[in-house]
């Protein structure tokens, strides 16, 4: 591909169907190419089936929902800053770059933390009222 090649876009999305085919071409990458993403989907995944076979409450399902998709969220902001601090040093050691890929883990830590603590603070009483 030269400079002048005019099939690779670098402007703005000029309709909303363009931005949606990018955004699914996003979400592709990160299944195809992020082993954690593709964990946290099946983790979540489970963790509806538990809650549709538990019938929970519409709360319940928000809180759930929002623990899930909080981790989804995180493992795509972390796969973000290592492909921007990768793509900035490369194979270059270099503190800061270190410091921001650990941060963007942490983030990943802590909300995969928050959802284990509304898994079990929904699940535990909806698991309860079967007896």
């Amino acid at each position: 591909m030269g400079l002048n090649d005019k099939s690779q876009q670098t402007g703005k999305n000029r309709a909303f169907r363009q931005s949606l085919g990018h955004a699914l071409d996003g979400l592709q990458a990160l299944v195809r190419t992020e082993r954690n993403f593709r964990k946290h989907l099946v983790v979540g995944t489970l963790a509806v089936l538990a809650g549709i076979i538990l019938q929970l409450t519409v709360n319940e399902w928000l809180w759930l929902t929002l623990a899930i998709f909080l981790v989804l969220i995180a493992e795509t902001l972390n796969t973000i800053v290592e492909a921007v601090v990768d793509l900035i040093v490369g194979q270059t050691y270099h503190e800061l770059a270190k410091r921001a890929k650990d941060v963007a883990a942490g983030g990943v830590l802590l909300a995969a933390a928050f959802a284990v603590v509304v898994g079990c603070l929904v699940m535990l009483p909806a698991i309860l009222r079967w007896f």
